[in-house]
């Protein structure tokens, strides 16, 4: 099993698990924590830690989908990723969106940490779209 941690700069991780349960229902593969104005990067470190010892629990791999890459999240994130002392394995993607967290859902009984990430990411990329005025010109035949 895939766990994901959502880590993000102000309440944006909340906001997206609520969103999320609104569509998915409840997502309890999904651990939320956020650095907050009031609280420094110590104190963020270490919520994420207490964080990571309850997302790894029964995971086969951990996945961080973070709002912005080299932000506070994204580092502290990737200090954990590329400690080799670090079971179970970690992913971190940059980037997380609505889409992105509800793919998650498709990908949480995989047990292959980098299958998992590569798989979302190529799954993510295809949810950002621009919509475009389509101009059909109507037949004359009925």
């Amino acid at each position: 099993m895939i766990n994901v941690i959502l880590a993000t700069h102000g309440p944006l991780a909340e906001a997206l698990l609520t969103s999320a349960r609104m569509v998915y229902g409840e997502l309890p593969h999904v651990f939320p924590v956020m650095l907050s104005e009031t609280k420094g990067i110590n104190a963020f470190r270490d919520e994420f830690a207490a964080v990571l010892h309850q997302a790894r629990k029964k995971a086969d791999g951990v996945l961080v989908l973070c709002d912005l890459q080299s932000g506070t999240p994204w580092n502290i994130a990737c200090h954990h990723a590329f400690d080799p002392a670090t079971t179970p394995p970690m992913a971190v993607l940059g980037g997380v969106n609505f889409p992105m967290l509800l793919l998650t859902d498709d990908l949480k009984e995989l047990t292959d940490i980098k299958q998992a990430a590569a798989e979302l990411l190529a799954q993510s990329k295809n949810t950002m779209v621009q919509a475009s005025l389509i101009q059909t010109q109507q037949s004359d035949d009925f």
